[in-house]
């Protein structure tokens, strides 16, 4: 099977032989960036481009005036919204614009909002417009307006008309002004005639719609269907060169001048091509290689040398100076590409379908891209690798050699991912594959041949590297990683294998990459890159190059670029680091933004190529990278601040460019805010803003990438909005300043603080008298008071007094109450002594005999007893007792009668004298009866009064 693919044509110049390679490449194509109808929201066609003095681009479209400045479009309609089909600016803060039947100007008022200022109504009355403005030149004082019928010069407030027409289009190069007048020739313009220009006859009919200064009195003129002529010693001649067969076939359009050696022409059907001064084709650039559209209706070259091609369809920045250019498939006929590289003479692609070359020839000033596949080579290629000489394609069916346009074989083993030099025996090669690794040898010849395959390991073997002591590191996204060691013949593995993971300090086994960073190994990972510690047989962090790296210190992919430097792959961000100085990494990822997310993730591959070029695969092509090329030095512009939007309930713009706007005051019912401002640097790189409100923060804002900022509720006061950009995180540029005032509320205007003054005034007075009078009072309040405080300490004195003779009188009570209870248990107690007394008596006189030894008579002796019972039961001693008992005890026998009305006056003594803590033997006495007798009318008296068995029966009484 045989597929040609010829996707397009380019300019190819020698690299070391002009000094076109210096600002530019030659190979593949710029970076196109695409502005599309969705974008800028306005119509199709781009009839011309300018620039103003603030960096902002404007263009004639079908719609009106578009202007960009690098973040925000926004579309301004002129009158009977007409096409503008051109674009002017004078650096001084106009933009002029012509379209059918109209012409005028654009500046901004007081509230800087772009407003159209018409001309038209200065042109005489004799002559009427009623064609297109073509072209507007901005002459020093004048400004210069052509339509196919007149020819308008503005100027002091007024307009003359030259008519020698009908003409087609005004150039001006080198500060001189020409015009195809038809049917006659070349004229130019000088002061307010034109003058003839001699042998222009020559170019009377072929439509002059170019003329680009060839050097200082000599220029190029372009036409549309006979190509280019030179005008030069006052003569018109044509130019044969390469490219003018290419102009008369695609049909030029228009044109500019590039670094004033060059220059870029558009065509109505293949887009744009750059030729040099020597009539060769530099560029080609065209719908295939990234334009929108074929048709090029305008083209203009900024200060940075961007080309901007105003087409049929869309706007497009072509980035010239630009050290990166591609190479796209963009009819995916080769598939996704998988490794590149230049050998020999011949520029091979390896993709998923298989193994596709095309002729590079240095030498040549003119290179064509024609890919075919190699016959043989279908299928999935990994790798495109040159070693000693020798091209090398790892294949999902296996290794070739490669042959100019054929293959060879040498390995049948499935799936060569990688393959390397061994440190240790150069003259042979390693290589990892499906299921394990391959070992070749080198022949006599200089022929490598494959030799076998390492027995005792089968895993995948993504990535291969051998370190210092001969050690093979094996790594595989899912599977692991691996150290092993082989036997003298590397034939089999020598020793057991070891695997790593987690438990030997890396972060998992899963995403582990192996790599050889300056002949020190390391190892990649979602958690930073790691080292190899073989004492304690466990990995580390390798801190120094992680914190040099920043965020590219999770890179999946390391590869060297030359001595010093290596590309560092971060999950399809590229980088460039240098490690020329030691101690010191330096990052180089915003050259290469634009790259990010197009390499084939974890199969990304960067080539050298020569000394300065590197060939960068893409998903669908490569990329060419010029580490040599000379940019063109662009001062940073300062930030334009764009729109200032009301984002409260109803939303309106306040001015369309805060950083043209002056006295800008704002409603206090309006102080919400939204700040719109860009950085008109139309190149590739990282742009971030930082800002700062003087008079809201207290200081800059961090770095970010948005550009707009939204203030909410602002206080009433005076602002001043400060703003700037750093590029590429070196370049900062210069503070951008909007000043406005937010008015204060109906309450904080003059009017309002006087009618408070007044009314403070008043209130004042008031206040005074009141105050007075409350002071009256309160002297008066006072005085009273101290009255009250005299009188209550009176009374307090008094009431002290009496409580200290109630505390007499208590204690004197007490003391009495004291007495009195001593007398009741004295009289208890001579009770008790008495009927001891009589019972003793009692006992006595039973033994008692008379004169003659006889004992009494039965008769006497009971009337003795008798006498001695009535004494010990004489009920006065108890009624005594009595009295004197309720006195000191409150009464203590009428609670316990009315708590217990069942109890007989035994019981109440009984209760009396336990109340009283006496013995049983005393209260036996007391009772005239005996210690059983006691114990046993308590017994009675505990059921009486109903007394549990854990209470004490004299504790009871005591509380009663």
């Amino acid at each position: 099977m045989r597929k040609s693919i010829t996707l397009f044509v380019f300019g190819f110049l020698i690299f070391n032989s002009s000094a076109f390679g210096d600002y530019f490449q030659s190979i593949g194509v710029p970076y196109v960036q695409n502005y599309t109808k969705s974008s800028h929201l306005a119509g199709n066609q781009n009839w011309s481009v300018t620039v103003d003095e603030n960096q902002i681009m404007y263009f004639g479209n079908s719609e009106g005036l578009l202007s960009f400045n690098g973040n925000a479009w926004q579309l301004h309609k002129i009158p009977h919204h007409l096409i503008v089909r051109s674009v002017a600016a004078d650096l001084k803060g106009k933009i002029y614009t012509g379209g059918f039947g109209e012409m005028g100007y654009w500046s901004y008022d007081a509230r800087a909002v772009l407003k159209y200022h018409s001309l038209t109504h200065l042109i005489p009355k004799n002559y009427k417009l009623n064609d297109e403005i073509w072209k507007i030149y901005a002459d020093g004082d004048r400004i210069i307006f052509q339509s196919f019928g007149a020819i308008f010069i503005y100027q002091n407030g007024k307009i003359k008309i030259i008519e020698q027409g009908p003409y087609l289009f005004l150039m001006k190069a080198n500060n001189r002004f020409f015009v195809e007048v038809i049917r006659k020739g070349l004229f130019e313009l000088k002061g307010n005639q034109l003058q003839f220009i001699k042998g222009s006859e020559i170019i009377s009919n072929t439509s002059v719609l170019s003329i680009l200064p060839f050097d200082l009195n000599s220029f190029v003129i372009g036409t549309s269907n006979n190509g280019l002529y030179l005008f030069k010693d006052n003569k018109i001649i044509p130019w044969e060169i390469p490219a003018n067969q290419f102009l008369k076939t695609y049909q030029l359009n228009n044109g500019v001048a590039l670094y004033d050696k060059y220059f870029a022409f558009g065509t109505i059907l293949n887009g744009v091509i750059i030729i040099d001064k020597a009539g060769n084709i530099i560029q080609r650039i065209n719908k295939s290689s990234g334009l929108q559209n074929n048709t090029v209706l305008s083209l203009f070259a900024d200060n940075a040398q961007n080309l901007w091609a105003g087409l049929d369809n869309g706007i497009d920045r072509i980035e010239l100076n630009s050290p990166l250019s591609f190479f796209f498939d963009k009819t995916g006929a080769f598939g996704t590409v998988y490794s590149s590289i230049i050998y020999g003479d011949k520029i091979y692609l390896g993709t998923n379908q298989g193994l596709f070359y095309s002729g590079w020839d240095a030498t040549n000033k003119t290179q064509f891209f024609d890919f075919k596949l190699i016959p043989g080579s279908q299928g999935q290629v990994w790798d495109l690798s040159v070693i000693d000489g020798v091209l090398f394609c790892g294949h999902n069916n296996g290794t070739f050699k490669v042959k100019g346009a054929t293959i060879e074989k040498i390995s049948s083993v499935n799936g060569g991912w990688i393959l390397k030099k061994m440190n240790l025996q150069p003259n042979k090669l390693i290589q990892g594959t499906y299921n394990g690794l391959v070992i070749y040898n080198k022949l006599a010849n200089g022929a490598f041949t494959f030799s076998h395959k390492i027995n005792g390991f089968t895993a995948p073997s993504r990535y291969v590297e051998q370190d210092a002591k001969g050690n093979i590191w094996v790594s595989h996204a899912y599977k692991g990683l691996f150290k092993i060691n082989l036997n003298k013949d590397l034939t089999a593995i020598k020793g057991p294998i070891k695997s790593y993971d987690d438990k030997a300090g890396l972060p998992s086994n899963y995403g582990i990459n192996v790599f050889n960073l300056d002949g020190k190994i390391i190892f990649s990972s979602d958690s930073g890159f790691y080292v190899y510690d073989d004492i304690s047989d466990r990995f580390k962090k390798y801190e120094e190059l992680n914190k040099g790296l920043g965020s590219f210190n999770t890179s999946n992919k390391v590869i060297k670029a030359d001595e010093k430097n290596y590309w560092f792959i971060e999950h399809g961000k590229v980088s460039l680091v240098d490690f020329t100085l030691a101690g010191k990494i330096k990052v180089n990822a915003n050259l290469f933004s634009i790259l990010n997310g197009r390499m084939v993730q974890d199969y990304e591959n960067i080539s050298k190529i020569s000394e300065d070029l590197y060939l960068i695969s893409v998903d669908d092509g490569f990329v060419l990278f010029n580490k040599k090329l000379k940019l063109v030095k662009q001062k940073i512009p300062a930030v334009f601040i764009g729109k200032i939007e009301n984002i409260a309930a109803n939303n309106f713009t306040i001015t369309e460019s805060g950083l043209l706007s002056k006295d800008v005051k704002i409603d206090y019912n309006q102080n919400s805010l939204r700040i719109n401002y860009g950085l008109p640097y139309y190149r590739q790189g990282k742009i971030v803003y930082q800002y700062y409100l003087k008079g809201y923060s207290k200081s800059w804002s961090s770095w970010s990438t948005i550009p707009q900022k939204d203030f909410t509720n602002l206080p009433y006061g005076d602002y001043e909005f400060k703003v700037r950009a750093k590029v590429n995180d070196t370049e900062v540029s210069e503070i951008s300043t909007f000043s406005f005032e937010v008015s204060p509320p109906f309450y904080a205007t003059v009017w309002a603080i006087m009618v408070y003054l007044m009314l403070f005034s008043i209130a004042v007075y008031i206040i005074r008298e009141w105050y007075f009078k409350k002071l009256q009072k309160h002297q008066e309040k006072i005085q009273y008071q101290l009255q009250q405080e005299r009188d209550d300490h009176l009374k307090e004195e008094s009431a002290i007094n009496e409580q200290k003779l109630i505390k007499l009188k208590t204690e004197k009570l007490q003391a009495e109450l004291e007495s009195k209870s001593r007398e009741v248990t004295n009289s208890a107690m001579n009770i008790v002594y008495k009927n001891e007394l009589l019972q003793k008596i009692k006992d006595e006189i039973v033994n008692l005999k008379d004169a003659q030894g006889k004992k009494l008579t039965e008769d006497q002796l009971k009337r003795i007893q008798k006498i001695i019972d009535e004494g010990m039961n004489d009920e006065r001693d108890w009624n005594l007792f009595e009295s004197s008992f309720n006195e000191t005890h409150e009464n203590f026998f009428k609670k316990l009668k009315a708590g217990h009305p069942d109890l007989v006056p035994n019981d109440l003594k009984l209760c009396a004298y336990l109340r009283m803590n006496m013995s049983s033997k005393e209260m036996a006495s007391l009772l005239n009866i005996s210690l059983r007798g006691v114990e046993i009318r308590r017994y009675r008296l505990r059921k009486k009064l109903d007394i549990s068995h854990d209470k004490n029966l004299v504790e009871f009484l005591i509380e009663l």
